[in-house]
Order: C-alpha cells, then structure tokens, then sequence
C-alpha cells in the first residue's frame, strides 16, 4: 500500500512538473519555486524523512546536474558563444572566487564571529556560482530577450562556473573537516588542470559522440540509449582522470551542438525533456531536506535574509564590475549582468557535500544557503525582465505560431541540410512581396507556409504576410546568413 501511495504521489509531481511553465506564467511565479515547494509538501505526505538520505540525493544531484549542463550546452548557439567565451571565463573563475570570498567575509561580519572565517568562507563558495538550470529556465522561457550578446553570455557563465564553485566547496570542507591549512595553497594550480581538463575531456567526448552517432543502427530509439549512455560516460571519465565532470558535460554538450549526426533534432528534444524530469526530480528532493519550520526560525531567516541581500547588491555586483572593467559593456549592462546573477539547484546540491562530510554546524549551512536560493529564485528570477526593460535591454521576441510538424533529421554523414521555420515580423521587408520576388541565396528551399495555424506548399506566387512562418531548407551556413539577412531584428 505504501508503495502504492508513493508511486501515485510521484505521478502527482511529475505532472506538475510538466504542467509548471503554464502554472508559472499564469501566476507569474518562478518555476523552481514551484518544484521547491512541491518537495517540502511532499514530506508531510510521505513518511520518508530527508536527512537520512543525504548521501542518496548528493548523488542524484550530481546525475542531474550532468543532463542538465549536457542539455543547455546542447541547446547553444556556437555562433553567438565563440564572442562571449572569454568575458563568461572571467565571470566564471575569478568572479566565482570573488563572489565566495567576499560573501565568506561578509557573513564572518553577520555573525559577529559566532562561526570560525573558514566555516563562513565555504558557506560563501556554496552560494558563490550562478545556476545553469535556474537562468536557463528564465532567459528560455519568456516572450522577452536580452539586447546584444548579454544573453548567451549570461548562459555560458552560468553552465561554466558551477566547476570553480565546487572545486572552492571541496577544498573548504577538507579544511573545516580539519585538513591541513597549506593543502589549499596545493590545490590552487590543481584548479587549471581540472578546469581545463574538463574542458579538453567534453572535446573529447564530443568528438566522439559525433562519429558514434553516425552509425547505422537497427532500432532508432537506440541513439536515445547512446545519448545518455554518452553524458554519463563523459562525466564519469572526466572525474576518473581527476578533472570536472560538469565542466566536461557542458562543454561536450556545446561541441554536439554545432556536429552534425544522426537525429540531431529528436536528441536535442529528449535531452530537454530529461533536464526538465531531472529538475523536477532534483527540486523535489531537496524540498524534502529542508523542512519550512527549520527555515522559519529566527536564527535561519534573519541572517539568510541579510546574506542573501548582501550577495545580490555588493559581492555579486563588485565581482561583475571588476572582472568586465576592461570590457566594452557599459554600466547598464553590466547592472543587469549582476542582476541575473540567479542561484538555483547547483548551490543546494554543493551544500549536500558538507552534510555528507560531516562538517560542523553543516545543517545551518544547508538552511541558509536553501533561504537564500528560495530568495534568489523568488526576488531575481521575478524582477528579471522588469529590471532589464527599465535598464533598457530588454527587446520583444513575437510570439512564435503552432510549430511545423515537418522536421528533417539528418541521416547521412554527408548531409549538412537542415529545415528550420522563421518568423516574419511586423515591419520586415519580406511583407508584401511574393516568394518569387525575394532573393533568397541559391540552394535555400521554402518548402511551406504557416499562416493562422494552418500550412501550406509554398509557390513563387504565394505572398508573404506579417506572423507567416516560413519553413526553410538549405545548409546550415545558408540558413544562418538568410536568417542573419531577413529575420535579425536587435
């Protein structure tokens, strides 16, 4: 009976987890709030108490984390990261380090010297690294962008700094568990051999992943197997050869973005399926290691409150300033670049470590670090676009139509074809003007038109009217420059 019951409340969960972008948006509400709460109401539901599965749920978060930096890599633009690459490095390495430690110093302030600096110090390399799951969720999920190459910026340092934040999370453990002082002055040149190597094991992986997928295979659901057998592989060899595996996933992730193998497009959308299933599961399960009452207490909300307003007012921002104060982006850009500095399920899942460790006062750490992501998620993730559209960087993207339901996967090595439908805004030159009339580049096919919901063949006399959707076919190079050329607007 009981199992019974659990298998029907997970059901419950799931689908309000699938069902959580239309219940986010209708009541202007982050999603991860959603999955977090639906955890801590679970609890009293099932008879399952949290703290004695911490060790279980680590490394659920570990497995999660690696789908959900695989899918969000997958999901780049490599056109728009290989500009952004150095500024998000900056941002992810030192600015995480800057982050951390002017938060460990900060709350060493807070508590009046009640915790020893080096506690404060790993409490502040939790919280110190933007969550990809969290700013991926919020920049893909709304009808609004960001203005320039903020966007993809924001994205590539939140799926590549999670690897500084856990290489601080374990070296302070090790140091409040009573390891030597000078060990940290030892990891500091391991920190490039993991973070490099990580990055040089996700090529790697993807590079072979490309050639992989390219076989011929019997079932085609079996490239689905492969896909996940490939990121479990690249995490796991990453940290058998002492680097990092998130780091190695995203990147690996990133490099399948831009290869081209068999049913790309089908892979792309399972993998985002199963980072929104590992997110709800990951959210879920962290709800339960957080009971409301424990986060209510005096002692728990009164300084997480203080934390949280000064991580997103003076260590995120100061970080930002000084690691983009020789960049081209002026102060609005960079106000919203601190803005969106989200936190989310990575520093819950790093504040796992120092209760399965057994690090002293470890259980206040993980409340106020949970306080703080509930504020983050509730405060940053909600005023998001508002800020950003009073900075003036916001730009509108049209509502997209009913999706076509023709897509072309790649099946052939040699095949560098993709069809892909694009949007005809108000005001664009395409308005008016027949197929024929338009002088699209030699090899680009408009196949079909949508057009209120319906589809039609496209003729050289068929017209083209604002909100059409023309559903293209030519090489990846021709429909990057018709869309550059037709369908850019800033």
């Amino acid at each position: 009976m009981l199992f019974d019951t659990a298998l029907t409340i997970v059901g419950v969960l799931l689908l309000v987890g699938a069902l959580s972008c239309k219940i986010s948006s209708r009541f202007n509400l982050p999603t991860l709030l959603l999955f977090l709460a639906a955890g801590a109401v679970a609890e009293y539901f099932m008879p399952i108490e949290g703290a004695g599965f911490v060790k279980q749920i680590n490394h659920f978060g570990i497995i999660s984390m690696a789908y959900i930096l695989y899918s969000g890599g997958l999901e780049t633009d490599v056109a728009a990261l290989r500009g952004v690459s150095v500024r998000g490095g900056v941002l992810a390495v030192p600015g995480v380090a800057l982050t951390a430690f002017m938060t460990g110093f900060g709350a060493y302030i807070i508590f009046c010297g009640r915790y020893p600096l080096i506690w404060c110090l790993l409490l502040g390399a939790l919280i110190s690294s933007t969550d990809a799951a969290a700013v991926f969720s919020i920049l893909r999920g709304r009808s609004v962008g960001l203005k320039g190459d903020l966007q993809p910026l924001l994205e590539f340092e939140s799926g590549s700094n999670d690897p500084m934040a856990a290489f601080l999370t374990v070296v302070m453990c090790t140091l409040c568990a009573g390891g030597e002082s000078g060990s940290f002055l030892l990891e500091i040149p391991l920190v490039f051999y993991r973070l490099g190597g990580g990055v040089l094991m996700g090529i790697l992986c993807g590079w072979a992943g490309k050639y992989l997928f390219r076989i011929r295979l019997d079932f085609e659901g079996l490239y689905f197997v492969l896909s996940v057998a490939l990121v479990l592989l690249c995490y796991g060899a990453a940290q058998l050869v002492q680097t990092n595996g998130f780091m190695a996933c995203y990147v690996c992730g990133v490099y399948m973005s831009g290869a081209v193998y068999n049913y790309k497009r089908g892979l792309v959308k399972f993998h985002n399926a199963v980072a929104w299933l590992m997110q709800v599961g990951l959210f879920i399960l962290l709800g339960f290691l957080a009971s409301p009452e424990h986060l209510l207490k005096p002692g728990v909300w009164m300084p997480g409150v203080a934390l949280a307003l000064l991580l997103m007012f003076a260590a995120r921002p100061l970080a930002v300033f000084i690691c983009l104060a020789a960049s081209r982006h002026n102060w609005r850009e960079k106000l919203l670049i601190s803005w969106v500095g989200i936190r989310g399920a990575a520093p819950i899942v790093l504040a796992t470590f120092p209760l399965a460790m057994g690090v002293e006062h470890a259980e206040m750490m993980f409340r106020l670090v949970f306080f703080m992501v509930i504020l983050s998620v509730l405060i940053q993730g909600w005023t998001l676009m508002p800020v950003a559209r009073m900075l003036k960087m916001a730009k509108n993207v049209s509502s997209r139509g009913a999706r076509a339901p023709l897509e072309l996967e790649i099946m052939d090595d040699h095949c560098d074809q993709e069809m892909k439908e694009f949007e005809v805004v108000p005001g664009s030159e395409l308005i008016g003007k027949t197929l024929a009339q338009i002088s699209f580049p030699a090899g680009v096919l408009v196949t079909m038109i949508r057009r209120d919901g319906k589809f039609a063949p496209a003729h050289g006399n068929s017209k083209i009217a604002a909100g059409d959707g023309l559903l293209i076919m030519a090489e990846q190079q021709l429909l990057t420059a018709v869309e550059k050329r037709f369908f850019y607007f800033r």
